[in-house]
């Protein structure tokens, strides 16, 4: 019998086929049995008669959940059935029954979240957690798919560096040898800076630290980053960069997880709105309508969360925040020419309240005006030493921003909580599994 994946049963209708996997639940009704099996690309629904196939009622019977097993059997188009086919078995191969006496510790009841995080590894296995996790996977692959498609090259950062890139009191620190102190990488930004001037248009993607002590739905001491970075651009150049692959990512989902999105809840038609242009605001015209919401911010203050639901709970899609105060922003941030005072700077913020799911700007790219903003922020000379020389050897405008993914997954899920959209979260008070 063909070996098949759950996926893809609708095409075999009719036929007899074996799936490996796993039984997520049975409920029993007399004489028949109804499991459900899953496989990790999906669930179906079996069903079994005693007075048929008595061989395999009692395999069946009384199995525990999340016990592997391979089943053979036909499958039924049945329009009542989940997924609108159902397995009608005629075997089944227990490859390991859980015993009644040590139970799956996760059951189709509710759990409080520090149990499911104490029992993430077996956690994911459930449809909800399963779901994300692919599309996880495919913001991930539309992501780079764009950026190849593009002219981009992927160029890796290291995840140990000898400075920080927007200061040292957010980072890990660790020994290195004789070398004395590292960090892990805050951004791989600093590093393709260098890579844009070899390539032109270049991204690193890869898992980034932030020894932030926050303890919000929006949080994670570990995350994953992709960070494009683009030689002669400007930061009109790069805004129209982030709203056209956020776009893409957002539809390229809705094309290829439709499944999965109705698992998790997702109200697709407010993804469908995602498409650029994306609207616009300054940092002083957003400070106007803060203040006019209530809001008791003034020019020079940082958003918080709080504050970036307040403006993008105004669109229907992300909208761009740009230039900032210089003050409030990385040492290496372009100033505006026309005022000093503001940086060329933007953060892309989501709709219904997820936040900043994208921060940019165009690069200082004039060796004094880079070293003395080095020495106002107290950072090393030495260790920038080599970031200078980019500056001293064929400087160009250049800009580039970094992309969150799980914030991203978070928007595009509907989640509630930014753990849920990593396999292992890493927060301030977890590190376990």
């Amino acid at each position: 019998m063909p070996v098949v994946t759950i996926d893809s049963v609708g095409q075999f209708a009719g036929q007899t086929v074996t799936i490996n996997g796993w039984l997520y639940n049975l409920r029993e009704a007399g004489k028949l049995l109804f499991p459900i099996f899953r496989d990790g690309t999906g669930t179906i629904q079996g069903v079994v008669s005693a007075k048929e196939n008595s061989g395999a009622f009692e395999a069946l019977k009384g199995l525990t959940q999340e016990s592997s097993c391979i089943v053979t059997g036909r499958v039924n188009p049945d329009a009542r059935a989940p997924g609108g086919f159902e397995l009608h078995v005629e075997t089944i191969d227990v490859v390991q029954r859980i015993p009644d006496s040590d139970p799956y510790p996760i059951q189709l009841k509710e759990h409080g979240p520090d149990f499911l995080l104490e029992n993430r590894h077996l956690w994911m296995r459930t449809p909800r957690q399963a779901a994300i996790l692919r599309i996880r996977a495919q913001v991930v692959h539309a992501t780079r798919n764009y950026l190849d498609a593009h002219g981009y090259v992927l160029t890796d950062a290291p995840m140990f560096t000898p400075a920080a890139c927007e200061g040292t009191s957010t980072l890990f620190e660790v020994d290195y040898f004789d070398e004395g102190k590292a960090y892990l990488t805050q951004s791989g930004q600093l590093y393709i800076e260098a890579t844009a001037a070899s390539l032109g248009r270049v991204y690193c993607f890869g898992p980034v630290f932030r020894a932030e002590k926050s303890k919000t739905r929006r949080h994670l001491t570990e995350f994953w980053m992709c960070e494009p970075e683009v030689a002669y651009a400007g930061l009109e150049d790069i805004m129209v960069l982030g709203e056209h692959l956020v776009s893409h990512i957002v539809q390229d989902v809705v094309a290829h997880r439709a499944r999965e999105l109705e698992v998790v809840g997702r109200d697709v038609s407010k993804l469908a709105a995602v498409c650029p242009p994306f609207p616009r605001i300054s940092y002083d015209e957003a400070i106007a309508v803060l203040q006019k919401s209530g809001k008791d911010v003034k020019w020079g203050d940082d958003f918080g969360g709080d504050e970036e639901t307040v403006l993008s709970s105004q669109y229907d899609r992300p909208v761009i925040v740009h230039h900032y105060p210089a003050a409030i922003k990385a040492f290496y941030m372009q100033p505006d020419a026309e005022r000093p005072d503001r940086a060329l700077s933007f953060d892309m913020l989501a709709p219904e309240g997820y936040g900043e799911i994208i921060g940019g700007s165009q690069r200082i790219h004039d060796y004094n005006l880079l070293l003395e903003r080095i020495r106002q922020h107290g950072l090393s000379e030495k260790a920038f030493q080599w970031y200078l020389d980019l500056r001293r050897y064929g400087s160009v405008p250049h800009s580039g921003f970094g992309l969150g993914i799980e914030r991203t997954v978070a928007w595009i899920c509907g989640t509630t909580h930014i753990r849920e959209v990593i396999p292992f979260p890493r927060m301030l008070y977890r590190i376990y599994p």
